[in-house]
C-alpha cells in the first residue's frame, strides 16, 4: 500500500533509534560505578592494604591452628578498627593535615622523628614481604619471581608517581575486587556454618602461650600503624572538608567491616581444611593456597592465590605512600600524588627507593621473610600504642576539633580501644622477644 513502510526498513529504523538509549544507559551505568568507587576511597583501601601477605599468613594459621575458635576475636577487633579508621578520617577532614604533621606541631619534632624512623623502618620490612608475596602468588601458577616482581614493582610506580591521585585512588579500589576470592575459597571448604556461627558469639581459649601469641599477632595484623597514617593523609590529599565528615567516617567504618569479613573467610576456609585435616603449621598464605588443593579443589588453591596476588599488590603501592607520607610531614616537605619529582623531590624519592630497594630483596633465593616479619612485628608492637595515643589525643583537643572533639561515649570506647591495643601490642613486642615462653 502507497506510504507503508516495509518491515525490514521499520525494524532497521528502531534498532538506530535504540542506539542511542543503549549508549545512554551504559553511561549512566559508568556513572554510577565511577559514583561508587568515589564513595568508597582511603577507609576500604587502607583497611584492606592490612590484609597482605603477612596478615593472610597470619589469618591462615590461626584457621589451621585453632580452627574457627578465634572468629569471636575478629568482631572486637573490626569494633576497634572501625573506632580507629573513622577517627583518623575525622581528624583529617576537620584539620586539613595528616597524623605525623599534627604530631610535629603537637608535641614537637623529637615524638615527630621517633615515629617517622619507626614508620621508615616497619614499613620497609613488610613492603619487602609484600613483594615476595607477589612472586609467591604469580609462582603458583609457575612464573619465577624474578620476572613477575620486577614487573609489579614497575607498574605500581607508574601508577604512583604518573599518575594523579584520583586514577590512583580508583586502581586501588579496583585492586580490593580479589579479595572477594576468599569468602568464595571458603564456601568450597564446605564448612560447618553452625559451628561458624557459635565460634563468633562464644568465646573460646586455650591456655598456652603459641594462642596468646596468634591471637596478639591477629590483632596486630589487622590493626597496623601505616593504616591510620596513610588514611588521614590520603582524607586531606581527596579534599574532604568538615561537611564530608560522615561521609569520610562511613566510608572508614565499612572499609574496616569489608577488610575483617575477608580475614575471617581466611580464617573459615582454612580450618575447615587444614584444622580438619591435622595440617596446623602453615608458614606463608602461597604455603596456605597449595594445602587447601587436596581437600578444597583446584579451584579454592586457585582464589586463594589470586587473593593473595590481589592483596600483595595494593599492599606495595599503599606503604611507600604511606611512608612517603609521614616523612614529608614530618620534616616539612612538599608532598602529594601526581606530584613531579621536581615539585616533590622527598616524597617521590622516597616512593621510588622503597619500590626499587624491596623488589631487588624479594627476588633473592633464599630471603629469611619469616624472620623480617618477626622483627617488623616487634617495631609495630612498639610504634601502635603510640599511633593510637596521639590519635585519641589530638582527636579530644578542643582547640584543634573545636566542636568536632571526640567525647563522650565516643571517647570512652576510644580510650578503651586504645588501652586494648596498647596491650595487645605490647604483649606481642614482650613474647616475640622472650622466644614464646
Amino acid at each position: 500500500m502507497p506510504g507503508r513502510v516495509p518491515a525490514a526498513l521499520r525494524r532497521a529504523g528502531s534498532a538506530v533509534r535504540g542506539r542511542p538509549r543503549l549508549r545512554a544507559r551504559l553511561s549512566a551505568r559508568r556513572s554510577r560505578l565511577f559514583i561508587l568507587l568515589g564513595l568508597l576511597g582511603p577507609g576500604l583501601i587502607a583497611a584492606n592494604a592490612g590484609n597482605d601477605a603477612g596478615g593472610i599468613a597470619t589469618y591462615s594459621t590461626v584457621g589451621a591452628k585453632y580452627g574457627y575458635d578465634l572468629l569471636w576475636m575478629m568482631v572486637l577487633i573490626t569494633v576497634s578498627l572501625a573506632i580507629v579508621q573513622s577517627l583518623a578520617a575525622r581528624m583529617g577532614a576537620v584539620t586539613g593535615k595528616g597524623l605525623a604533621e599534627l604530631i610535629r606541631e603537637g608535641y614537637g619534632i623529637r615524638w615527630s622523628a621517633f615515629a617517622t624512623t619507626a614508620v621508615l623502618v616497619a614499613n620497609f620490612g613488610i613492603c619487602i614481604s609484600d613483594f615476595v608475596g607477589i612472586g609467591a602468588a604469580l609462582n603458583l601458577a609457575g612464573i619465577p619471581a624474578q620476572l613477575t616482581v620486577p614487573i609489579a614493582a614497575a607498574g605500581i610506580w607508574l601508577i604512583i608517581v604518573r599518575g594523579s591521585y584520583r586514577s590512583a585512588e580508583r586502581i586501588f579500589i579496583w585492586l580490593t575486587i580479589p579479595f572477594f576470592a576468599y569468602p568464595i575459597a571458603a564456601i568450597l571448604a564446605k564448612p560447618d556454618w553452625a559451628q561458624v556461627g557459635k565460634a563468633i558469639v562464644a568465646p573460646h581459649f586455650h591456655a598456652s602461650s603459641a594462642y596468646l601469641l596468634l591471637f596478639v599477632a591477629t590483632a596486630g595484623t589487622t590493626i597496623t600503624p601505616y593504616m591510620q597514617l596513610y588514611l588521614q593523609s590520603a582524607t586531606v590529599e581527596r579534599g574532604a572538608r568538615v561537611e564530608d565528615i560522615k561521609a569520610e567516617q562511613r566510608q572508614a567504618i565499612s572499609g574496616a567491616i569489608f577488610a575483617d569479613l575477608i580475614a575471617a573467610f581466611i580464617i573459615i576456609a582454612t580450618g575447615a581444611t587444614l584444622y580438619t585435616h591435622g595440617i596446623h603449621t602453615v608458614d606463608s598464605a602461597a604455603q596456605a593456597a597449595k594445602a587447601l588443593e587436596p581437600f578444597a579443589g583446584q579451584y579454592a588453591e586457585v582464589l586463594f592465590g589470586i587473593g593473595l596476588l590481589g592483596a600483595s599488590l595494593l599492599a606495595c603501592a599503599i606503604l611507600p605512600i604511606a611512608t612517603s607520607y609521614v616523612v614529608s610531614e614530618s620534616l616539612g616537605f612538599e608532598k602529594g600524588l601526581g606530584q613531579s619529582a621536581r615539585q616533590a623531590p622527598v616524597f617521590v624519592g622516597l616512593i621510588t627507593l622503597m619500590i626499587a630497594v624491596s623488589t631487588i630483596v624479594a627476588v633473592i633465593p633464599g630471603i629469611p621473610v619469616f624472620d623480617l616479619l618477626i622483627g617488623v612485628q616487634v617495631v609495630n608492637g612498639l610504634l601502635l600504642p603510640i599511633n593510637l595515643f596521639f590519635i585519641w589525643r589530638l582527636s579530644r583537643n578542643r582547640e584543634l576539633m573545636g566542636e568536632h572533639r571526640n567525647r563522650g561515649l565516643s571517647d570512652v570506647l576510644t580510650a578503651a580501644t586504645v588501652l586494648f591495643t596498647s596491650v595487645l601490642s605490647l604483649t606481642l613486642v614482650v613474647v616475640t622477644l622472650t622466644g614464646g615462653s
